[in-house]
């Protein structure tokens, strides 16, 4: 798909990328969001590690630790740029991931009317704002589902956590109940005996 990709994956240590980019001098952006843990009783704000390289194997940028992040460059040199996530969570991850790519084609024809290339240009950064518009609603939906997933593991813990303490309150009201009775019947044999 040109300009802009999407892509949601389960990972479990590491996970690498590749997108071409046709033009020097494009905008790359890029974002990602950790959506959710393969266990239910595990979260954390862990995150995972993503190094980002250019076409000659250059270090262009890196991120640690992150959950989510969002990012943009100036393409020096065209060609294909590699992004590697890595997971150091014993559990695997799902992970949103999306790459647009900005390009400018700036016309060099010679029109007969000399407005066209200024209303060209214009256009294109209409284009441009919305694919942005769009990157940022798909990133935001993303933080959505993530922290949805996030509520409904923490309110069935919630719940968990309040039958359990449910059954021990019971469970210790039901012994204190039988340690009193054993306590007066006790009492009651002892005074018993001292009456004979």
């Amino acid at each position: 798909m040109q300009g802009a990709t999407g892509i949601r994956f389960v990972m479990e240590k590491e996970e690498c990328f590749s997108y071409k980019v046709e033009y020097e001098g494009d905008t790359l952006h890029i974002s990602f969001v950790v959506i959710k843990s393969d266990s239910p009783w595990h979260f954390s704000e862990d995150g995972v590690d993503l190094v980002i390289k250019g076409p000659s194997g250059e270090h262009i940028h890196d991120f640690h630790d992150k959950i989510s992040q969002k990012f943009e460059f100036v393409v020096q040199n065209k060609g294909l740029y590699r992004f590697c996530f890595t997971n150091k969570s014993l559990y695997t991850e799902t992970i949103d991931f999306d790459v647009h790519v900005g390009h400018f084609a700036y016309y060099d024809q010679h029109a007969k009317d000399e407005h066209f290339s200024p209303l060209l240009t214009q256009i294109e950064k209409l284009e441009e704002a919305l694919y942005n518009i769009q990157f940022e609603q798909h990133w935001l939906e993303a933080q959505t589902d993530r922290q949805a997933i996030v509520n409904d593991n923490m309110s069935s813990r919630a719940v968990y956590k309040a039958m359990f303490e449910s059954v021990a309150l019971v469970g210790v009201s039901a012994l204190q109940v039988y340690l009193l009775q054993r306590l007066f019947e006790r009492k009651l044999g002892t005074s018993r005996v001292w009456s004979h």
